[in-house]
């Protein structure tokens, strides 16, 4: 088979796997993220309904189709500055009574853009477990990541349903490995 045809036979089934483009969004002014370009502000009604908490995230980006979530949060640290290995035990506790079952894939420290970061790779399940109906096991894939900007505790994360995992995973990655902080 010539070569030309062969290339324009796996060309499209290539394009179709590299993942979406990335553009560089600023957060505030010490911190920035790369986002899908189809990625969009969400709502404040959009966030409120998702991510209550008294305190607002610095920002929120959905999917158009609004199934996935790229959130940035800012909060005062209770942790030492700079001691992301200390925070480890305490966060992995946390995110497991978040939640029915966790899975994790990853959970490390990670150097990124110069920075230290503790980050979490993982599948979790939510159970309805109200006695009187029972709905579907709700799954998310999630990256969470956290560091330290002076005082404060900054948290980027990605949430998908996890049958999305397999389309999402390496876009995700490359996601959280844009997290440039000052």
């Amino acid at each position: 088979m010539n070569r030309k045809y062969l290339i324009a036979l796996i060309l499209p089934f290539l394009l179709a796997f590299a993942g979406p483009k990335l553009k560089k969004i600023a957060i505030t002014k010490d911190v920035s993220l790369s986002i899908p370009e189809t990625f969009a502000v969400m709502p404040d009604d959009g966030i409120a309904r998702e991510y209550p908490a008294a305190r607002k995230p610095l920002a929120v980006f959905t999917s158009p189709d609004g199934q996935i979530d790229i959130s940035v949060n800012q909060r005062p640290s209770t942790f030492p500055e700079g001691d992301v290995k200390m925070m480890q035990a305490f966060y992995k506790a946390s995110i497991q009574r978040m939640f029915s079952e966790v899975k994790f894939i990853k959970e490390e420290n990670q150097k990124i853009n110069g920075r230290d970061f503790l980050v979490f790779e993982f599948v979790s399940t939510v159970k309805d477990e109200r006695k009187t109906q029972q709905l579907a096991p709700v799954r998310k894939y999630t990256i969470i990541q956290y560091t330290f900007l002076k005082d404060q505790m900054l948290i980027f994360s990605f949430n998908a349903p996890a049958q999305l995992q397999p389309q999402w995973q390496e876009t995700a990655k490359a996601v959280m490995a844009s997290a440039q902080v000052k």
